[in-house]
């Protein structure tokens, strides 16, 4: 990294949106370039990283200084380098990749102390619900302490309750530097016994780790494998190396029984990195990262973008999941850009999957990633037995979801003291609500999106813009009182005919919407777990690598959901859903099934997902998709116009699509502009265009070559997705 004297010129990049560098004199001492550092913009002091060395065209007079170079380490080039590479993949300018790679609060602010609260070690003399509360997120958080603030945040009470346990000796009030590294990591300690497929598995990517060179591996294994102790061993390989290792999780809940399993196999809990994560925690978390105050980091998507230090690892642990994809701000990928980031650190990295996406299958077959295949369950798990109930066969009452068949299925599970999960892939209790007078189908003020009914909140909500307004009594189109009636299913209309169907049973829901924090729903998993219910009702929630050891029936209400509308990748995450659903089935000693409720048992994809042939499917979903151009195998771009005025959207759209000689000169074709299928959200009209490219052509240059013809003025707003997942 290049030095800078004290008053010599260098280039800043800021967060702020700007676009382009700016020029400051070098401060006192002299600064590296990847410098963090404060800058004087205007009024206010913002945070920047010195960039390079800055323009020579400016009067060194005029220049403003830098203010101050930040006690955290630098930027390293390798960082920098990705932060370039995925903005030019993505077309982010490079202000709003500094503001993802910099999401930690107080980074200007000085080291200093702070107290925290931990347990103390006497029990108070009288106990109360509040004074609880606090004692039990202590004791589960296992950490170095919490500041007054988030302890209180955290238990639900006042800072009065905690304070009050600290005159008692039950909270202990302690000065400690605000960010410090964390437990180590005993990469030594012996883990779990591997079956022979397993130690195989895990001999091969050790061998990558210790390699010391970029490698992909494609870690496949059926629901049940063992995956995650056979990719925990590259990550013990990663810390002997002395290197750092990210795993990436796709849901929040997973982390909980996750890091149980990596305290039993390294004798401590890693980094954490999400949104269930405090603010201070976050900022430890981030200093850490380049100082390599840890070994090992867990986290969500954007932990991708933390500062590592030295990174040899990242496992994307159920790499097909959609939530993998950030949908709004940088649209990026982060299975495809922790194989970039790899790919610019030497590092390896693992993609884990009991169902792997599409892409991550071809690329194993053209030979660009390696393929390792688990394809027997741990210990004495079998993989469920699969079969289709055809409802059309089935004596199904009106307003009625569990078939007979379903319903024998669920009380012999029952009487055996087994659990039996029901799963549905619609929160709320109705998707629709009509009035039987009129017709009218209650939809958002704000949206083109009927209002889904949620019954234990007693509020109908949009789910594209969170808009929420009480159930009313009356028509909103007609008026007539008493003719609003529910239409379909969602999980907890289907909890309430589980509660007639099955009265002495105990039953459990798991649905995100109905968790207030984090914290709730990981207790209600380990409630599950524990034996704690008998019938479980679930959205995708449930397929997301959960272990309910009691879980020995799987019956999908209706298999035939996700096959509906024409996404291109609706069979793929069909498939993928189900079979993850059904594998939560029989993980334990006891055999489990899975039964798919549906219409249409025999259409190709049902079948395949009974008949357990993946590869057939892959090979087949992939010709179809190659016939077609399509991704994996062909380019797709995704362009949203919005705004308040329809029209203004649609001109631009048009003009887009009438100055399209960039991408045709490409080979590129421009398809639209059409309304979105959700054409308004938060009260603005979307228009979509959608461009197709050959896979060997680079779409980005004729991508900005095109954009840069038309302006985009007043309150219009474009956004450029590159591989979309999504097509609303």
């Amino acid at each position: 990294m290049t030095f800078f004297e004290e008053g010599a010129r260098v280039s800043v990049l800021t967060a702020q949106p700007l676009d382009r560098l700016l020029t400051y004199r070098a401060p006192e001492g002299g600064c590296w370039q990847g410098a963090f550092v404060e800058v004087p913009l205007g009024p206010r002091r913002v945070l920047g990283v010195v960039w390079g060395a800055g323009e020579a065209g400016f009067d060194a007079a005029k220049l403003r200084a830098v203010g101050k170079v930040l006690d955290v380490a630098p930027m390293r080039p390798e960082m920098a380098e990705f932060l370039r590479r995925v903005g030019d993949y993505t077309l982010t300018p490079m202000s709003q990749m500094l503001r993802l790679a910099t999401r930690a609060p107080g980074l200007m602010d000085p080291p200093s102390m702070r107290k925290i609260y931990r347990l103390g070690g006497r029990e108070p003399d009288r106990m109360t619900e509040a004074r609880e509360r606090v004692l039990e997120v202590l004791e589960a958080e296992g950490r170095l302490g919490f500041t007054l603030g988030e302890l209180a945040e955290e238990a639900g009470v006042t800072t009065s309750v905690v304070k009050g346990l600290v005159k008692l000796g039950s909270v202990e009030e302690v000065e400690s530097p605000r960010d410090l590294p964390f437990p180590f990591l005993d990469a030594e300690m012996a883990g779990k016994p591997l079956a022979e497929d397993q130690a195989r598995a895990a001999k091969a990517l050790r061998a990558g780790i210790e390699g010391g060179r970029f490698g992909a591996t494609l870690l496949r294994g059926v629901t049940g494998s063992g995956k995650t102790e056979v990719y925990l061993e590259a990550v013990a390989a990663c810390l002997k190396a002395g290197r750092q290792a990210l795993v990436l999780l796709p849901e929040i809940a997973l982390t909980s029984e996750f890091l149980k399993r990596v305290e039993a196999r390294f004798g401590q809990k890693p980094a954490e990195w999400h949104s269930g994560v405090t603010m201070t925690e976050r900022r430890r978390v981030w200093r850490m990262a380049g100082e390599g105050g840890f070994g090992l980091v867990v986290g969500a998507r954007s932990a991708l973008f933390l500062p590592f230090r030295d990174l040899g690892l990242i496992v994307v642990d159920e790499e097909h999941d959609t939530s993998y994809k950030q949908e709004d701000g940088v649209l990026y990928s982060a299975r495809d850009m922790a194989v970039m980031r790899a790919s610019i650190c030497e590092a390896q990295v693992v993609l884990a999957s009991a169902t792997p996406s599409l892409e991550t299958w071809a690329n194993a077959e053209a030979g660009k990633y390696k393929r390792i295949d688990l394809i027997s369950r741990f210990g004495h798990a079998v993989l469920p037995e699969m079969a289709a109930v055809d409802i059309r066969s089935e004596d199904l009452p009106a307003n009625r979801w569990i078939s007979p068949t379903l319903i024998r299925a669920v009380e012999g599970r029952i009487e055996a003291g087994e659990q039996a999960l029901l799963f549905l892939n619609r929160r709320g209790y109705a998707p629709v609500t009509i009035c039987r007078a009129c017709g009218h189908k209650v939809g958002c003020d704000h949206c083109d999106a009927n209002m889904v009914e949620h019954r234990f909140l007693k509020r109908l909500v949009c789910h594209q813009c969170g808009e929420s307004k009480p159930m009313p009594d009356a028509c909103p189109s007609c008026e007539a009182e008493g003719k609003l009636a529910p239409v379909g299913p969602g999980v907890e209309r289907l909890a309430e005919e589980v509660a007639e169907v099955f009265p002495t049973a105990r039953v459990a829901v798991l649905s995100s919407d109905l968790f207030g924090s984090a914290r709730a729903l990981k207790a209600q998993i380990e409630l599950i777990a524990g034996g704690g219910a008998d019938i479980i009702i679930g959205t995708q929630i449930v397929a997301k690598g959960h272990n309910f050891p009691l879980l020995t029936l799987v019956g999908v209400i209706d298999a035939d959901l996700g096959l509906q509308g024409s996404d291109l990748r609706a069979a793929e995450r069909t498939f993928q859903l189900i079979r993850q659903v059904a594998g939560r089935a029989g993980r334990g000693d006891i055999p489990g099934k899975a039964m798919l409720q549906t219409f249409q048992p025999e259409h190709p994809v049902i079948r395949a997902i009974l008949s357990g042939d993946e590869e057939g499917f892959w090979k087949a979903e992939a010709g179809e998709r190659q016939a077609a151009g399509v991704p994996p195998y062909g380019r797709l771009v995704g362009v949203v116009i919005s705004s308040p005025d329809l029209d203004a959207a649609m001109a631009l759209g048009t003009a887009l699509a009438r100055a399209d000689a960039p991408l045709v000169q490409i080979g590129a074709q421009v398809f639209g502009p059409a309304p979105a299928p959700i054409a308004r959200v938060r009260g603005r009209h979307r228009v979509r265009l959608l461009i197709k490219a050959p896979k060997s052509v680079a779409v980005q240059p004729a991508l900005r070559a095109w954009l840069s013809r038309v302006p985009v003025k007043g309150d219009i707003r474009l956004s450029v997705d590159i591989d979309p997942q999504s097509f609303y």
